[in-house]
Parts: C-alpha cells; structure tokens; sequence
C-alpha cells in the first residue's frame, strides 16, 4: 500500500512540475507578445496584442495556482479531501483562481470582438454570464459547505494546524 501511496504522490508532483512549466511557457510566449507590440509601435494592433497577452497572464496564474494547489494538498500534505472543511479549501483556492481568469478571458474577448468581429460580441458576453453563473454557484456551494462543517468543527482546527505546520517550514 505505501508504494501506491508512493506513486500517487510522485505522480500528482510530475502533475504539478508540468503545471508549473506550462505557466512559464505562458509567461515567456506573453512577455515576447508584449515586448514586440511595444517596439513594434504604440498603435491598435499593438494594443489587441497586449491585450491577447493579459489574457495568456492569466491563463498562466491559474496553471501556475493549479500547481501550488497539486504540490501542498498531494504532496507536501498528502491531505485525505474528505472532510467538508478540505474540500471547501481545496475547491475555493481552485476556483478564485479561475474564475478570476475566466473573467479576463471573458475581457479579453470582449475587446477582440469590439475591434475585430462584432459579431463575436453575443459569445463573449455569454462567457461572462456564464461566468458570473460559477461565481454564484461556487457562492451557494461555500454557504453550504459551511453549515457541513459546523458539524465538524475539529476538521477546521485540524486544517488551521496544518497550515501553520506549512507556514513554519
């Protein structure tokens, strides 16, 4: 059984060291576009440049965020997600996360379609209303989870221990 265990951890660290490269990969290809729209002249394009890189920026915070997430609940604290306060934890940093870039996303398609396509403007919106939908549903999925771990309230005194234990190391 330690072997499996074993091998789950190295396999969510290999997970997490991919994660990590991916969002290097993002910054570098998003840097090199906004280094060249800037020498290549203050203009519109340039400007629909830079914003298509905000928009790789953001898709690297949450690869970036997913591999910080994989590497202290998998491997540093090999956490067992069974517990309502787990769960709400593990779930919350995730989705910040992304929907903070799907609503850049949502943005970022939104000026596209202004300046390029209007006619793409009625699927960005829907993106965003889409969003705003997550938003709402991880909000009643939180308020839920609370009443749950109110009924095990040494679950969060464990989890607070925990992270004081990673803070310290």
């Amino acid at each position: 059984m330690k072997t499996i265990v074993r091998t789950f951890r190295f396999a969510h660290g290999l997970m997490a060291a991919l994660f990590a490269c991916s969002a290097l990969m993002l910054i570098t290809i998003a840097a090199r576009m906004g280094w060249l729209a800037f020498i290549g002249g203050l203009d519109r394009g340039s400007a629909q440049t830079i914003i298509e890189a905000v928009g790789l920026l953001a898709a690297a915070v949450v690869a970036l965020q997913i591999a910080e997430t994989i590497f202290e609940e998998e491997v540093i604290r090999n956490a067992d997600i069974s517990a309502p306060t787990r769960i709400r934890r593990f779930l919350s940093r995730f989705f910040v996360v992304v929907i903070v870039a799907l609503a850049i996303e949502g943005l970022v398609a939104t000026f596209k379609a202004i300046h390029e396509d209007p006619a793409q403007l009625l699927y960005a919106s829907i993106f965003l209303v889409a969003t705003g939908i997550l938003l709402a549903a991880w909000a009643v999925f939180v308020r839920l989870n609370r009443y749950a771990e109110e009924l095990e309230p040494e679950a969060m005194e464990e989890a607070k221990l925990e992270d004081r234990k990673l803070k310290e190391d």
